[in-house]
């Protein structure tokens, strides 16, 4: 495959996006478009997608430890965000670079799915540890709050790519683009699902109380989105497993 200009590249990736269906809006309208600039980049510059995950990773990484050590203001408000978007970018990135490489492998799926499960869990640890370090509340039953974060994303998590692999392994036709599950309504709906708008949050870390009502919102809004999950999978795996 030749090379071409960014913009050739760019293109081509947009023409060979994965389906839509079920995709929060940040996802799908920003950051697979950013991340088609970045897959574009490196394609360019000859990285593997596995050098862009572990990028990806770093950049996250870096975000999380400020959220953790530094007392929270605007400016290390913005750094946070910015490095949080970008990681998640990066992140999008390396499947888009796979894809016009010619395909994944094993062993990038593992990767990127391994920092991602320790992404969910140190970042809302580290909003944890901020809360405790730097006194953000004066009711420490705040602190719950990160803590049940984490418990819902880790589960969130795991249901997501267990019910992925279960549905496989039993054949089950995944949703084809343009149908209902495709509507731009749907993305704007469960757009509080999204990682980025989590990302975004954080624009405003350098305010405890404004940050404390945005997350603890976004952590009741993915509980509800979580338990209709959760009775969604239980019907369909049921329907899976009954006798034909």
């Amino acid at each position: 495959m030749t090379a071409g200009t960014l913009g050739e590249v760019v293109a081509r990736l947009s023409q060979a996006q994965k389906p839509s269906a079920g995709t929060p809006a940040y996802s799908r309208f920003v950051n697979r478009r950013i991340g088609r600039v970045f897959a574009a980049a490196a394609f360019l510059a000859g990285r593997t997608p596995n050098q862009v995950s572990i990028t990806s990773g770093l950049c996250s990484l870096a975000g999380i430890v400020l959220i953790a050590t530094v007392r929270p203001s605007f400016g290390p408000a913005l750094a946070v965000t910015a490095l949080l978007v970008l990681g998640y970018g990066l992140d999008s990135a390396d499947g888009q670079l796979a894809r016009l490489r010619g395909g994944g492998s094993p062993l990038g799926e593992w990767l990127d799915h391994m920092i991602d499960s320790v992404k969910i869990v140190l970042l809302h640890s580290a909003v944890l540890i901020s809360f405790y370090r730097f006194d953000a509340f004066s009711n420490d039953l705040v602190l719950l709050v990160p803590l049940a974060y984490v418990c819902m994303s880790s589960v969130l998590f795991f249901g997501l790519i267990l019910i992925d692999q279960l549905r496989r392994r039993h054949g089950d036709v995944v949703q084809k683009p343009n149908q209902r599950g495709d509507s731009v309504l749907k993305s704007l709906l469960i757009a509080p699902s999204d990682y980025g708008v989590l990302c975004l949050v954080f624009l405003a870390f350098g305010t405890p109380a404004v940050f404390g009502v945005l997350y603890g919102a976004l952590l009741a809004v993915n509980l509800l989105f979580l338990a209709a999950a959760v009775r969604k999978w239980y019907r369909e795996m049921a329907a899976l497993g009954a006798p034909a």
